[in-house]
């Protein structure tokens, strides 16, 4: 079981989506992005009902420093996990809307983006298809990225040793023409990205 949070670093707006527009964030609020890992399904959904019935999660959610009514959950099932040892030192965010039908095309051409990726430095890098992925009253996935019809949001991550690997990886990953495909399975146009700095790692 692994928690790990990151601190909005990096987190630019976008033309149709974005992060900030993903939860409705004000001027003075910050992004964070999130995650639990657990062995499967079973063992997270266990974890969620016993936090669930866990008396102090109610104290806090007491005095929360923050809207919970816009923070978005989900669950996501990992369909990708590239993985090295090594401490993650900043994090690289995605929500993407891919189309039910085009699982097997995203697949594989995620595949070859991953490598590239860690070819350049990443030590690891995740894509995880929603799997259990509520609809909101205030905010949720599916509205982050405007989904529509059956696309399912991705979740996806990469870890870096550092924000400078990263930062100088990208310009590398970006010039890579193993990158793109000649048609691409979702629309990137709404994909939600963003770079994050790591503030816990449990």
């Amino acid at each position: 079981t692994r928690m790990v949070e990151g601190w909005g670093d990096d987190v630019p707006g976008g033309k149709i989506t974005d992060f900030k527009g993903a939860v409705k964030a004000k001027p003075d609020e910050v992004i964070t992005f999130s995650w639990h890992e657990y062995a499967d399904k079973a063992a997270a959904d266990a974890a969620y009902q016993t936090m669930m019935s866990d008396p102090r999660m109610a104290e806090i959610g007491a005095s929360m420093p923050f809207d919970g009514k816009r923070m978005i959950i989900g669950g996501f099932t990992p369909f990708i996990d590239l993985n090295t040892t090594g401490k993650t030192g900043y994090i690289d965010g995605s929500l993407v809307p891919v189309p039910a039908a085009n699982k097997q095309a995203y697949l594989a051409v995620a595949t070859k983006q991953a490598a590239v990726i860690k070819e350049h430095g990443a030590t690891r890098v995740v894509e995880a298809w929603g799997d259990d992925v509520p609809d909101g009253e205030v905010t949720d996935y599916r509205g982050a990225v405007k989904a529509t019809g059956d696309e399912v949001v991705v979740y996806a991550w990469v870890e870096w040793p550092s924000k400078q690997v990263r930062d100088g990886a990208w310009k590398k990953v970006i010039a890579d023409p193993r990158m793109y495909a000649d048609t691409m399975p979702y629309d990137n146009q709404r994909r939600v990205h963003g770079g994050f700095a790591p503030i816990l790692d449990a």
